[in-house]
């Protein structure tokens, strides 16, 4: 059973904003994501002054629409998480900024 915060298509052929991008925390992160081919899990955290535990939620949902990638692996003993905005999350936050855009554009 899809969860209630899984991106519906037909909601969004309907004008409808997607509630996976209107988070205000998984918006900034999309927004860092799209300025950059991939980014660490430190930097997204910098960027968005999230806590470590609500940047982690947040990527897990992303990840589970495959809006992103993450990619765990160990650097010098080290983990390292590389986090990557797939084309599914490009065309999801398009198609968001499209929709805010003339929902704005009304309100003239």
């Amino acid at each position: 059973m899809p969860s209630s915060d899984a991106p519906d298509n037909s909601r969004s052929a309907q004008g409808e904003l997607d509630p996976i991008i209107h988070s205000p925390a998984r918006l900034k992160i999309l927004t860092v994501l799209k300025e950059v081919e991939s980014a660490d899990f430190l930097f997204i955290l910098r960027q968005t002054s999230l806590t470590r535990g609500n940047l982690s939620s947040h990527l897990s949902k992303l990840e589970t629409v495959n809006y992103v990638t993450i990619t765990k692996e160990f650097v010098d003993k080290i983990p390292h998480t590389l986090i990557q905005l797939t084309e599914a999350g490009k065309t999801a936050l398009e198609t968001y900024r499209q929709q805010m855009l003339r929902r704005l554009e009304r309100l003239k």
